[in-house]
C-alpha cells in the first residue's frame, strides 16, 4: 500500500476505534481505491460505510467481498434495498434470488410479495409460500394487513389487523397500518386505527399522507424495520445498522428506523452519530419521546452521566411521563449512588404504572431503599418482588443476601438462595451467596464446597475468595484462609481493602 494510502488507512482505523464512522468511512474509501481487491479492508469499508450511510462505499466494498467469497449474508439485503431504491427491478429480483440461498431466506416470501404488488400482481399467493417455515410465516403474517391495504382492500386489511390484536408487536402493527392507510388516501380509516396515538399530530399525519402510495419500497422498509425490532438489544449491531439504513433508504420518513439506527450506532460506540441521528427525529411526531429516551440511553452507555441525568430528569418530570421514563431516571440515580432519591423516583414509577407495577419496580425500589439504609421500608418491597416473581433469581438473591447480612431469618434466606441456585446453577455469585448463607448459620460443611465451587467458577472474584477464606479460618485451615484472602485482595474494591488487610494480619475474631 502506498505511503499516503497507508496513512489514510491508519487514520481510518483510529477513527473506527474512536467511534467516528464518518471519518473512518472516508479513510477506508481512499484506501480501498488504492488497494481495491483487499477483502479485509473491504469488510471494514463495508461496515463503516453502512454506519456512516455511505451506500456507494458499502456497495463497492460488498462487490469486493462477493468476488472474494467472503460477503456477509446482509450484503444481498443491502443490494436489494439499493436496487429497489434505484427503480432497478431486475437488480432487486437478482438480489432476492441470492437471499433465497442464504441465512436470510425467511425474508424472501414477503419481499417477493411486495415486488409482485409493484408489478401489478396479486401479492397474496407469494405471501402464502411462507407456510411451512415458522420464521417466514411470522413475517408474512405481519405484512398481510399492509399488503391488503396497499392493494386497495382496506377493509380486508383492517380485518387482518384485528385478527392480530393480541400479537406481541400489535402496537407496531397498528402504527404500520395507520401509516399505510394515510399513504393510501384513507385518512378516515387511518384515524380510526391510530386513535389517540400519543404525538401523532395533524402535521405528522399530513406528511405521511403526502409521502406517496404504499409500494414495495414502503413494504420492504417495514420488513427490515420489523426484523430490526426482533433483534432488539441483542449484540448484533452490524446487522441492525444494515436493516435500519436500508429501511431509511427506502422510506426516509420512517422515524422508527432512526430510533433503531441510533441504538445500534450507540452500541457500536458511535455516540455522536447516534445523537445526530436522534436529533433528526421531528418533535411533532409520535416518536419524539422515543428519541429523547434514546438520547438518554446513548449518553448513559457512553458514560456521559451528567448529560444523561439532566435529560432523564426532564423526560421524567412532566405529569404525562410514562412509568418507563420515570424508571430510567431512577436507574441513573442509582448509578451515581443517590439511592434515597432513586427510591422516591421508583415509588413514583410504581404509582404511574398502575396496579402492582410489576416485580421489577418493587425490586428496584427495595434495592435502592436497602442501599439507602432504610431496611424496614426495603423489606416489604423486596418481599413483594419475590411474591410477584418467585422464579426471578435477581429478586431472590437480593432479598436473601440482605437477610444474611443482618442475620435475619437465615432458614428463609437459605431457602430463597436454594431456589435461585436451582434456577441458575452455574452462577458463581448465587453459589457464593448460598455458601455464605450456610456459613452465617454455622453450617460450614455445607458452606465450604459451595464457596470453593464459586471460586473455581470465578477465580478472581473478591467476594467469593473472601468468604471462602472466612470459612477456612473457622475450620482451622489458617494457611488456606490467608491464601484466599490474598486472592480477594487482588481485585477488591478500595473500600474493602482495609478489612482484608486486617484479616490477613489478625485473622477472624473468635
Amino acid at each position: 500500500m502506498p505511503q499516503d494510502e497507508l496513512r489514510d488507512y491508519a487514520r481510518a482505523r483510529a477513527a473506527d476505534a474512536a467511534g467516528e464512522p464518518v471519518l473512518a468511512a472516508a479513510g477506508y474509501a481512499r484506501a480501498l481505491a488504492a488497494v481495491p481487491g483487499d477483502p479485509v479492508l473491504a469488510m471494514r469499508a463495508y461496515r463503516q460505510g453502512l454506519a456512516a450511510g455511505d451506500f456507494a462505499l458499502a456497495t463497492r466494498a460488498a462487490a469486493v467481498l462477493a468476488k472474494a467469497g467472503t460477503a456477509p449474508p446482509d450484503a444481498d439485503l443491502l443490494a436489494f434495498a439499493v436496487a429497489l431504491h434505484g427503480k432497478d427491478r431486475l437488480g432487486a429480483e437478482k438480489a432476492l434470488e441470492r437471499l433465497s440461498r442464504a441465512q436470510l431466506d425467511f425474508m424472501v416470501p414477503v419481499l417477493g410479495a411486495w415486488l409482485a404488488l409493484d408489478r401489478g400482481q396479486d401479492p397474496l399467493p407469494l405471501l402464502d409460500t411462507a407456510r411451512g417455515n415458522a420464521l417466514a410465516s411470522r413475517f408474512a403474517d405481519r405484512n398481510r394487513a399492509l399488503l391488503l391495504i396497499a392493494s386497495g382492500k382496506a377493509d380486508q386489511g383492517l380485518f387482518a389487523l384485528a385478527a392480530a390484536r393480541g400479537a406481541e408487536d400489535a402496537s407496531d402493527r397498528r402504527i404500520d397500518a395507520g401509516i399505510a392507510l394515510l399513504r393510501a388516501g384513507r385518512g378516515d380509516k387511518a384515524d380510526f386505527v391510530l386513535g389517540d396515538l400519543a404525538g401523532a399530530s395533524r402535521a405528522w399525519r399530513q406528511r405521511e399522507a403526502k409521502a406517496g402510495r404504499p409500494d414495495a419500497a414502503f413494504g420492504a422498509a417495514h420488513v427490515f424495520l420489523s426484523l430490526a425490532g426482533d433483534l432488539g438489544s441483542e449484540d448484533i449491531a452490524p446487522l441492525s445498522i444494515v436493516l435500519a439504513r436500508a429501511a431509511l433508504l427506502l422510506d426516509p420518513q420512517e422515524e422508527r428506523a432512526r430510533l433503531r439506527l441510533a441504538d445500534a450506532l450507540s452500541r457500536s460506540d458511535a455516540t455522536d452519530l447516534a445523537l445526530t441521528t436522534l436529533a433528526a427525529i421531528r418533535p411533532d411526531g409520535p416518536f419524539a419521546r422515543g428519541a429523547a429516551a434514546g438520547r438518554v440511553a446513548a449518553l448513559r452507555r457512553a458514560g456521559r452521566l451528567p448529560e444523561a441525568l439532566a435529560d432523564a430528569r426532564a423526560l421524567a418530570a412532566p405529569e404525562g411521563a410514562t412509568a418507563q421514563e420515570i424508571r430510567d431516571y431512577g436507574e441513573l440515580l442509582v448509578q451515581i449512588e443517590r439511592y434515597g432519591e432513586a427510591a422516591d423516583v421508583f415509588a413514583r414509577a410504581l404509582a404511574r404504572a398502575g396496579g402492582d407495577g410489576g416485580w421489577e419496580l418493587h425490586y428496584l425500589r427495595g434495592a435502592a431503599l436497602d442501599r439507602a439504609g432504610r431496611w424496614d421500608a426495603a423489606l416489604p418491597e423486596l418481599q413483594r418482588a419475590v411474591q410477584l416473581a418467585p422464579d426471578e433469581p435477581q429478586a431472590l438473591t437480593w432479598l436473601a443476601n440482605a437477610q444474611v447480612e443482618r442475620g435475619a431469618d437465615l432458614p428463609a434466606a437459605q431457602a430463597l438462595l436454594e431456589r435461585a441456585s436451582k434456577l441458575k446453577p452455574d452462577d458463581p455469585e448465587i453459589t457464593d451467596a448460598l455458601g455464605r448463607a450456610y456459613y452465617a448459620d454455622g453450617q460450614l460443611a455445607k458452606a465450604v464446597p459451595l464457596l470453593e465451587a464459586a471460586v473455581r467458577a470465578d477465580p478472581g472474584g473478591a467476594r467469593a475468595n473472601e468468604h471462602l477464606g472466612d470459612a477456612y479460618w473457622r475450620l482451622g485451615r489458617r494457611v488456606e484462609a490467608r491464601y484466599a484472602w490474598r486472592a480477594a485482595e487482588v481485585t477488591a474494591d478500595p473500600d474493602d481493602l482495609a478489612r482484608l488487610k486486617a484479616k490477613l494480619a489478625d485473622g477472624l475474631a473468635q
